[in-house]
C-alpha cells in the first residue's frame, strides 16, 4: 500500500466529516482521527487473533510506501481495529485500513490518502462537513439477564470465590434498545465525546463507546497504560462527592480488586519492555458519573514490540476478566448467558511504526444494521462483594450509553 499525508487547514470538528451510518472514529478532546472508506479489511478469530493481527500488520507496514512529513500520532499508514473479548466469540476481530484519514493533534490537522500500490493517490475527495443529525431516542432494557438473575449470578460467583476456585471475576450483563436503522450514529458519538471528553470516543465496525481505560498507548519507543478497577457513584453534593472518593480510596474490597488488575498488567508487560514503573498506590479518577481507582503504568519498549504485541500480551486484563485469568474466563463462560462480542475487548489504531492507542471497549454498545443496539456493563466480583451493590455498579456503567439515547 501507499500512504501520503499532507498538512491542511485546521479541522475544527472532525466528527462532522465521519460517515453517518458507518463512522470510523477515535477521538479525545476533539483530537484524533476519522476514517473514510476502506482499502483493506483484515478479519481474525480464535485465541491467536491479536497476535495474528500484529504479524499481519507488521508484514503490511514493512511493504508499504509511506510519505509523512507531518509526523504526528495518527499520521501515515494507519489501521483501526476492534477485537472480540473471548477466544470463542462469534464476533469478528477486524483491522480496517481507510481510504482517507482526517486527523488533528495539538492544533495540527492533516489528511492521509491510502491506496493499494499502483492506485491513484488523491482519487478520494475530502468530504465537506455535514451537520450531525438528531440523536436517536430510546430506552435500554435488560436483555439476557434480568436484575434478579444478575444478582443470582453474582451470588454464584461469590460462592466460587469463597470455595477457592478463583480470586476475582468480572461479571457483565447486557441491555438492548432499538434505534432507526438510518439514524445518524455520529449523534451518539457527539453526545459521548461531549459528556466524557477525557475518554476515547470510538467507533469501529458498528462498535461505539467512550472508554476511560487505556489498555496501551505507544509512541516513539515509549508506552503507557491506565488500569481502572474499583468504582463508586459520584455524590449528589460536593461534600458527598468528596466522601465517596475518600471511601473508595480506603475500601479494602476495591483496593484488592484494583491490585489484582495492576499485577496482571505488570506481569503481562515485563517480557515485552525494558523497564516498567507504576505507582505504589492508586489514585481516584473522577468521571461525570462515577469515581474509579486508577493506576498509570509507564514503559520503555523492547526494540521489536509494537502496540498490537502489547495488546496481545495484556488482553484480557484482570480488570475485565478476573484472576487467575484462565479460571476467570472459564467462570465467565459458565455464568454469563451471552457472547460479550467486542465488549471489554481491545479497540484502537496502529500505524506503520507500530505506534498507536488501544483502549478497553467499555461504556460501549454494538449497533446492528437493523438498528438493534446492545450495550454492556460489568462489575468486578471478589469474596466480600454484595450482589445488590454490584447491580448498582452496572447501572452506573450503563449510564453513558443510556444518557446518549435520551
Amino acid at each position: 500500500m501507499r500512504a501520503v499525508t499532507e498538512r491542511v487547514d485546521d479541522h475544527d470538528d472532525l466528527l462532522s466529516r465521519a460517515d453517518a451510518r458507518h463512522p470510523l472514529v477515535a477521538l479525545r478532546r476533539g483530537d484524533g482521527i476519522v476514517g473514510i472508506g476502506e482499502v483493506v479489511r483484515l478479519t481474525f478469530s480464535g485465541p491467536d487473533r491479536v497476535r495474528d493481527a500484529a504479524a499481519a500488520w507488521r508484514a503490511i507496514a514493512s511493504a508499504a510506501e509511506v510519505v509523512d512529513p507531518v509526523h504526528r500520532p495518527g499520521t501515515g499508514l494507519v489501521a483501526m481495529g476492534a477485537f472480540a473479548f473471548a477466544d470463542g466469540s462469534s464476533a469478528p476481530s477486524v483491522l480496517v485500513v481507510p481510504e482517507l484519514i482526517i486527523g488533528r493533534h495539538d492544533g495540527v490537522s492533516w489528511v492521509t490518502r491510502i491506496t493499494r500500490q499502483g492506485g491513484e493517490v488523491g482519487a478520494v475527495e475530502l468530504p465537506d462537513p455535514q451537520p450531525i443529525g438528531e440523536r436517536p431516542r430510546a430506552t435500554l432494557a435488560a436483555a439476557s439477564l434480568s436484575r434478579e438473575e444478575f444478582t443470582a449470578v453474582v451470588g454464584r460467583a461469590v460462592d466460587a470465590i469463597r470455595a477457592g476456585r478463583i480470586e476475582k471475576v468480572v461479571i457483565a450483563r447486557d441491555a438492548t434498545a432499538s434505534i432507526p436503522p438510518d439514524a445518524d450514529r455520529r449523534a451518539l458519538l457527539h453526545e459521548l465525546a461531549d459528556r466524557y471528553p477525557d475518554c476515547l470516543t470510538f467507533a469501529v465496525d458498528g462498535h461505539i463507546g467512550a472508554s476511560p481505560e487505556t489498555l496501551v498507548s505507544v509512541h516513539g519507543g515509549e508506552a503507557s497504560a491506565r488500569v481502572l478497577a474499583g468504582s463508586t457513584a459520584r455524590g449528589a453534593s460536593a461534600a458527598d462527592d468528596a466522601a465517596a472518593a475518600a471511601q473508595l480510596a480506603t475500601s479494602t474490597k476495591d483496593l484488592d480488586e484494583h491490585a489484582f488488575a495492576v499485577h496482571s498488567v505488570l506481569d503481562a508487560l515485563r517480557p515485552h519492555v525494558r523497564a516498567v514503573t507504576a505507582s505504589d498506590l492508586p489514585f481516584t479518577l473522577k468521571l461525570p458519573n462515577l469515581w474509579h481507582l486508577a493506576t498509570d503504568v509507564e514503559m520503555q519498549l523492547g526494540e521489536s514490540s509494537s502496540a498490537l504485541d502489547l495488546v496481545a500480551a495484556l488482553h484480557p486484563t484482570a480488570a475485565v476478566a478476573g484472576s487467575p485469568t484462565d479460571a476467570a474466563l472459564a467462570l465467565i463462560a459458565e455464568l454469563e448467558p451471552f457472547d460479550r462480542g467486542r465488549y471489554a475487548g481491545p479497540v484502537g489504531w496502529i500505524d506503520q511504526d507500530g505506534d498507536g492507542e488501544w483502549v478497553i471497549a467499555l461504556r460501549c454498545a454494538r449497533i446492528d444494521d437493523d438498528g438493534l443496539l446492545t450495550a454492556y456493563a460489568g462489575a468486578g466480583i471478589v469474596a466480600d462483594s454484595d450482589p445488590d451493590s454490584e447491580l448498582a455498579e452496572t447501572r452506573m456503567k450503563f449510564r453513558p450509553i443510556a444518557d446518549a439515547l435520551r
